[in-house]
């Protein structure tokens, strides 16, 4: 009977300790996952910004040929 016991508990702990393992592999597999999709968000904000800079140095391009035009018309 003890070592029944014995063994059941040492089986126990044994499938435990893999069902322990299989869940870290899964968080940090998990884990993986995110920091990829915070790099890639990271190049996302990046590039979103750039091209708001380009948007704000071509619509003041903008105004400045429609001032260029404008006096340009009342000079004639």
């Amino acid at each position: 009977m003890e070592l029944r016991v014995t063994v059941a508990i040492g089986a126990a702990v044994i499938v435990q300790s893999g069902l322990g393992l299989v869940w870290a592999g899964a968080a940090s597999e998990r884990l993986a996952q995110l920091e990829r999709r915070a790099d890639d968000n990271r190049e996302i904000i990046e590039r979103t910004a750039r091209l708001e800079e380009q948007a704000r140095f071509i619509s003041a391009a903008l105004v400045r040929i429609e001032d260029k035009l404008d006096a340009k018309g009342e000079g004639e």
